[in-house]
């Protein structure tokens, strides 16, 4: 049994928390996860009658849209993520722990952790989402996906051990299969993995080995669909493809993968021998749901109401990639950072209004502000509301715009020199294997 925080078995709706006699105990939110989502409700939350507890299982918040520079060598751990205490260190009714969360009372309003048992008023589950290999979980062990620090780390290490390995194999078949990388998925997530792969290939290394040409090592992106980047206009996936194609990335489109070992990736009736294989196909919800035993879409994402919160539970909201919802225009919204931050500060908008006894704002309403990816050096696509952006200029925005989003002034800082310098001198300065 796990002790409560007084020590004791928790008892039904005790808050275990002490307040003066005859005045109400503060009302307790519970945030599980401390992604783009949990830390923006957290924020808005600062200034209401309320104690706020961060859960996360991880003591950094990770800025996921540059994890593949990570896994490419371009930034190290520490350039993409920062402890949640001192993210909120200065908001004094957040108390932060480290913790896993392994169930959800809803009657007894409690939240159950590999360490403690926490009582609360208001939940909000942020838990975001992780890989999913339509039906084939045993693909995962040798081909990772691209969600935590540790999974940029691994992937990092496969690339540069395999060119290391490269190096001192005899035989050219294996030479060749340790020299091709197949990327899996063409959102943005392969686009960007893929092309940053063929950098380090044509450009980083081409001078650093004596028995092999990295520069003639094959990339290969696979997707399902007609077309890479589905999310854009057509014209902006036929710029991506050409780009990457002169960068020398084999784009296969319309190509299903029905297997994935060790040894490489089979195709329908193709196989592709490789050592190094990066899923950037799907992601599943966290498991919420089966916590909440709430109604579910496929992927496991919990279908919320209006106000993010879940049926029958109003004091229960889910948002980011752990929520399912249709936005005003009749589309899904998107599982990216923009759409959880917006949600985070709905959420705590709403209930700040609930304890402060005011009306709440109406239902969430999501903006979508535009689609970016970058293919490489001096390319992106970049989709806004009423215009569109390629080449130079797209990168450059696509650089300013994951600048800006990127958490305290020295870490901006880092980024921007780091790029600078790997502009200039086509060098990566995190290509350590450990």
């Amino acid at each position: 049994m796990i002790a409560s925080e007084d020590g004791r078995q928790p008892a039904a709706h005790t808050s275990g928390r002490i307040s003066a006699p005859g005045q109400r105990p503060t009302p307790r939110v519970i945030i599980v996860g401390a992604g783009f989502g949990g830390l923006e409700a957290a924020k808005a939350l600062a200034d209401a009658p309320v104690e706020v507890v961060v859960i996360d299982e991880k003591n950094h918040h990770c800025f996921q849209p540059l994890l593949y520079q990570v896994a490419t060598a371009a930034l190290s751990p520490a350039d993409v993520a920062w402890p949640i205490r001192s993210i909120l260190r200065h908001q004094q009714n957040a108390r932060v722990m480290l913790a896993s969360v392994t169930a959800v009372e809803k009657a007894n309003r409690h939240v159950h952790t590999d360490r403690i048992v926490l009582s609360f008023d208001y939940l909000v589950i942020a838990t975001g989402a992780t890989h999913f290999y339509f039906g084939h979980d045993e693909w995962g062990r040798v081909a990772p996906g691209l969600k935590r620090i540790e999974d940029a780390t691994h992937i990092r290490r496969k690339i540069l051990l395999a060119f290391e390995r490269a190096e001192l194999a005899n035989d050219a078949n294996l030479r060749r299969q340790l020299m091709t990388f197949v990327v899996i998925g063409g959102g943005p997530t392969g686009v960007e993995m893929a092309g940053a792969i063929a950098e380090i290939a044509r450009q980083t290394l081409r001078a650093d080995f004596r028995a092999i040409d990295p520069a003639e090592s094959r990339i290969v992106l696979v997707e399902a669909g007609p077309r890479i980047l589905p999310a854009f206009q057509e014209r902006l996936s036929e710029y991506a493809t050409a780009t990457l194609s002169s960068m020398g990335v084999q784009v296969l489109t319309s190509a299903r993968v029905t297997g994935v070992d060790g040894s490489g990736v089979q195709l329908g009736n193709e196989r592709i021998e490789s050592c190094t294989c990066i899923w950037a196909a799907g992601v599943a919800a966290s498991p919420a749901g089966r916590w909440l035993d709430a109604p579910c879409d496929r992927s496991g994402r919990v279908n919320v109401l209006p106000d993010l919160s879940v049926p029958g539970t109003p004091e229960i909201f889910v948002i980011g990639d752990t929520a399912a919802i249709v936005s005003a225009d009749g589309r899904p919204v998107p599982g990216i950072a923009p759409a959880a931050k917006q949600m985070g500060r709905y959420v705590g908008r709403v209930i700040a209004a609930r304890v402060q006894g005011r009306a709440p704002p109406g239902p969430f309403r999501y903006r979508h502000y535009g689609d970016l990816a970058t293919i490489g050096r001096r390319a992106a696509v970049v989709k806004l509301d009423h215009f569109s952006l390629t080449g130079f200029v797209g990168w450059l925005f696509w650089s300013i715009a994951h600048i800006y989003f990127l958490i305290g002034v020295r870490n901006r800082l880092v980024v921007a020199i780091n790029w600078l310098w790997n502009y200039l001198t086509f060098q990566r300065g995190a290509r350590l294997i450990t």
